[in-house]
C-alpha cells in the first residue's frame, strides 16, 4: 500500500508540474493507478516515433534519465544491499524527474508511456524482498532502458 501512495505521489507532481496538458483519456488511464491491480491498455504500451525519429527530452530531464540508466549499466551485485542501494537511486532520480518536468505535447505523452510503466518498476524493485526477485525485476529495468533509447533521446 506504501508503494502505491509514493507511486501516486510521484505521477501527481509529474502530472501537475507537467501543466497537465495530457488528453482526457491520459487522464483516465492516470486515475486507474489507484487501483492495486490495473492493467496498461495497449495504447499505454505503445510508444510511437515522432514521424520516424527519435523523442528529443528536454536537458533537465534526460540528465535524470541518464544518471538512473548509468547506476544501473555499473551495478554490480555483492549483496542484497546493493539492490537496496539502487533502488533508493533510481527512485530519488525519478523525484527529480518528475519535479523538472518542462515537457509539452506529444513528446510529453509518449514520454509518460515509458515513464509511468518505469516508474511501476521501480516500486516493484524497492519492495522486492528476495535477491531472486530483485533480480528479475533488475532485468525488467534494463530491459526498459533498451525501449526509452528505442523512441527518446
Amino acid at each position: 500500500m506504501k508503494t502505491i501512495t509514493i507511486s501516486l505521489i510521484a505521477i501527481s507532481l509529474f502530472l501537475y508540474s507537467c501543466g497537465n496538458t495530457m488528453k482526457e483519456k491520459s487522464k483516465e488511464q492516470s486515475e486507474t493507478v489507484t487501483h492495486e491491480e490495473h492493467q496498461h491498455n495497449d495504447e499505454m504500451k505503445s510508444i510511437e516515433l515522432n514521424n520516424g525519429v527519435k523523442w528529443k527530452v528536454d536537458d533537465n530531464m534526460i540528465i535524470h534519465i541518464r544518471n538512473m540508466e548509468g547506476d544501473v549499466n555499473a551495478f554490480k551485485v555483492k549483496s542484497t544491499n546493493d539492490y537496496v542501494a539502487l533502488a533508493e537511486k533510481i527512485k530519488s532520480n525519478i523525484e527529480l524527474l518528475t519535479s523538472n518536468c518542462t515537457m509539452k505535447g506529444q513528446a510529453h505523452d509518449e514520454l509518460h508511456k515509458w515513464l509511468l510503466p518505469f516508474i511501476e518498476l521501480s516500486d516493484e524493485f524497492s519492495d522486492s524482498k528476495k535477491e531472486q526477485e530483485s533480480a528479475a525485476v533488475y532485468q525488467k529495468i534494463e530491459t526498459s532502458f533498451i525501449l526509452f533509447n528505442t523512441y527518446f533521446e
